[in-house]
């Protein structure tokens, strides 16, 4: 779990510095700050089965919706980085995160959430 918890704080961490790149130091900083501040709420729910990773790169859930408010600013974070990215890349937000759905779906954990491009969710 350890070993996971480094490698998801290391892709927090590539997303927030292609976001440096297109916005600046200062909200690549606080974005990865308060990424990696809820990383550990957000692992535990997925472990817990209450959310899961969709296709277009965003949290949702798939039990009680406890901790609501983390989910939230997560996903208002990620969206951040991902209109920072598509500026940067001239691409559209939607794009980096499908993109990002992707990747996420290759590094999550057994026993994750993830939603197929179809729009069908299975447990890893």
């Amino acid at each position: 779990m350890r070993n996971r918890l480094h490698i998801m704080a290391a892709t927090a961490l590539a997303v927030c510095l292609a976001v440096c790149l297109a916005s600046g130091p200062a909200l690549a900083g606080q974005l990865k700050d308060r990424m990696l501040e809820r990383l550990p709420t957000i692992t535990a729910l997925k472990a817990q089965g209450i959310i899961g990773e969709n296709n277009q790169g965003y949290l949702e859930f798939r039990g009680p919706q406890t901790q609501a408010d983390v989910v939230q600013a997560e996903n208002a974070d990620r969206a951040t980085v991902y209109k920072a990215i598509a500026q940067k890349t001239n691409t559209t937000p939607e794009l980096v995160g499908q993109r990002r759905a992707e990747q996420i779906t290759r590094q999550e954990p057994a026993g994750t959430w993830l939603q197929m491009p179809d729009g069908s969710w299975y447990r890893k």
